[in-house]
């Protein structure tokens, strides 16, 4: 008998215990693990989640941008004939803090876009590699040991079968031994392969031996020091996810933060437009708008009848005093009252006349003002041209090589015209720049009466009356002198009252132009008369009333 034998139940049932725990350690290491993998997915399905909520969020802040740029530019102002009123500006001014406003939101959303949103969805990839290769780590630890535990649990099962074996051997050979027919071959074949049996199963157990401390080797290695290292890291990627995800919330509050002070100054200017509303001078800017400058009707007269009947010496009525010639005062006539331009009644419809002088007053002068302004700066772009073309001109007369020089005569030629033409019209629209409103009102009741529309060409020049000047100056006395001119082009004076002017000739103005085109001038020699406006450069002096210099 071998003493592996007398150990055969012991071992038997070690083998069974060890069975038991392998069994219960590998399914316990397996449950942790998709537990671990079950944890780790849902953490970073929650990075993810809080992501898009974040990015639905910065949708939102951008859509409201835009939706109040939208609407900023729906009530912008297209033009700025409403500029005056404070009213007006207050709101403009509330229009430029809320586009201010919304590029805060724009701010806001880019912000959360880059500093939140991209983190994420960065750091989301980033664990998301770090959970697999950690995952991927365990089941390759897990893997090994299962590989080291079939080796063993081979090399077990094989020296089981080896004991079996050399157990039969014996059996036979004590059979042998004790069987008196049998052969001593026999017997001896049996003994060899008894010998030969239990060489086997020294050897399946020393092998079996080997394996099992190789797999009590790697389990403990396994339990102790790989598994806990794994769980270790998944731990810190979990920790570090946590971390991350509170990191993204103050962020999400600072990107906030940042601009409240930059949203609280818009708000503050809202409310500084709303202070600077001003009534009064919304009020003056209506009351400025729309002044006429006529000056209010006078009385009418009482036209009496009766005038015409003959009444008896002793009627002691009084009778109503009678005008020169026995007619009313033409002056103070009904008929010339009808249409007056009243504040609350119907207007008369006047035509609209090239000089304005159908409307008030007060927008007459604007009108021409503006008018004014705007050929001024025509001419400027004119004569800058000019100067350009000059200088070019120049240029290509230094250096012929760059080009022709008088190719350039024509534009020049051309704009040259143009700027005379220019003058001439800011010329007639000062002339008629009304100075006095009595007279211009008078001017405009008559336009509004009796509207004449007669060219430049077609008018005559004014007959100087002989007793215009008589209670200022004597006979002998010629006119003061109010300025000079300078003819422009040459005029033939063949009409009657009209003075012959070479171009380029210097004149003396001693009567500037009504109305009708014709500006009365001298000439050095004394000679005097009437040249058309337009013809003439005219400076007067700073002295002469409503002294104005054309050029």
């Amino acid at each position: 008998m071998f003493p592996v034998w007398d150990q055969q139940p012991s071992d038997r049932s070690n083998s069974l215990s060890l069975d038991l725990f392998l069994f219960s350690a590998f399914f316990l290491d397996q449950d942790q693990f998709d537990n671990l993998d079950k944890h780790s997915q849902w953490g970073i399905d929650f990075l993810e989640r809080y992501a898009k909520f974040v990015k639905e969020r910065l949708e939102i802040e951008q859509a409201y941008a835009k939706q109040l740029r939208s609407l900023v530019k729906k009530y912008c102002p297209k033009r700025s004939k409403d500029d005056e009123f404070t009213s007006c500006l207050s709101f403009y001014s509330i229009l430029n803090e809320l586009n201010d406003y919304a590029g805060q939101r724009e701010v806001v959303a880019e912000e959360m876009g880059h500093k939140v949103y991209g983190e994420l969805m960065r750091y989301s990839q980033d664990l998301k590699g770090e959970r697999k290769l950690h995952l991927q780590e365990g089941r390759k630890t897990q893997q090994y040991l299962d590989q080291c535990w079939k080796h063993m649990d081979n090399s077990k099962k094989k020296f089981e079968r080896e004991c079996k074996e050399a157990e039969k051997s014996q059996l036979i050979y004590e059979r042998l031994d004790n069987d008196i027919n049998a052969t001593k071959s026999e017997v001896e074949k049996a003994k060899s392969q008894l010998y030969l049996r239990q060489h086997l199963v020294e050897e399946s157990k020393n092998e079996y031996a080997a394996q099992l401390q190789n797999f009590n080797s790697e389990q403990w290695k396994h339990f102790n020091v790989a598994i806990p290292q794994i769980f270790k890291n998944l731990q810190d990627m979990d920790e570090r996810r946590t971390v991350k995800l509170g990191e993204m919330y103050r962020s999400f509050a600072e990107v906030e933060r940042r601009v409240i002070p930059i949203i609280s100054k818009c708000l503050e200017g809202m409310v500084t437009a709303a202070k600077n509303v001003d009534e009064r001078r919304d009020s003056g800017v209506v009351v400025e708008s729309f002044k006429s400058g006529f000056e209010p009707p006078g009385d009418f007269p009482f036209e009496d009848f009766s005038q015409n009947i003959q009444r008896t010496g002793s009627d002691g009525t009084i009778g109503t005093p009678k005008t020169e010639g026995g007619k009313p005062d033409p002056k103070h006539a009904v008929a010339r009252t009808k249409n007056k331009l009243w504040l609350f009644g119907k207007k008369p419809k006047a035509p609209t006349l090239e000089d304005l002088s159908h409307l008030p007053p007060e927008q007459r002068r604007k009108k021409l003002q503006q008018r004014i302004d705007e050929l001024n700066k025509e001419l400027q772009k004119e004569m800058d041209q000019r100067d350009a073309l000059n200088k070019m001109k120049d240029v290509y007369e230094k250096n012929p090589q760059m080009g022709d020089p008088g190719s350039l005569q024509p534009k020049i030629s051309e704009t040259i015209c143009n700027m005379e033409k220019l003058r001439s019209e800011i010329h007639k629209n000062e002339v008629t720049f009304p100075e006095d409103h009595s007279a211009l009102t008078a001017n405009v009741l008559n336009h509004v009466l009796d509207v004449h529309d007669h060219s430049q060409e077609h008018r005559s020049p004014p007959q100087p009356d002989p007793h215009e000047f008589d209670d200022e100056f004597d006979d002998d006395d010629p006119l003061p002198a109010i300025g000079h001119c300078k003819a422009l082009y040459s005029f033939d004076g063949s009409n009657e009252g009209t003075l012959v002017m070479n171009e380029n000739e210097v004149l003396y103005v001693i009567e500037i132009d009504k109305g009708d085109g014709w500006t009365r001038v001298r000439k050095q020699g004394g000679e005097e008369g009437y040249v058309p406006t337009s013809y003439v450069e005219i400076t007067l002096e700073k002295n002469s009333k409503g002294a104005v210099t054309y050029i």
